[in-house]
């Protein structure tokens, strides 16, 4: 956690230097790797949390959200190479 607290820092420091003063082509390349290193937390983050929930469906019957995701996603590769699920 620290560490992300430090790339945020950064990121902010980073961002106003480049309001007052612009950065140079070094800094702007530090500031995108730590803007992607962000979101990617962020995103992993946001998928942990998701996994973690289970859906009551109309039916009565309980799922979770990781294996709705799976499925899904198989579903949506055998759409692509032409195959359709009935």
């Amino acid at each position: 956690m620290a560490d992300m607290e430090e790339k945020i820092k950064r990121i902010n420091e980073l961002y106003h230097k480049s309001k007052r003063e612009g950065l140079t082509d070094t800094e702007k390349a530090e500031q995108k790797q730590l803007r992607q290193e962000y979101i990617a937390s962020v995103r992993g983050n946001l998928q942990a949390q998701l996994d973690q929930i289970d859906v009551v469906n109309a039916d009565g019957t309980i799922s979770n959200l990781k294996e709705k995701r799976k499925t899904a996603a198989g579903k949506n590769r055998s759409m692509e190479n032409g195959y359709v699920r009935k």
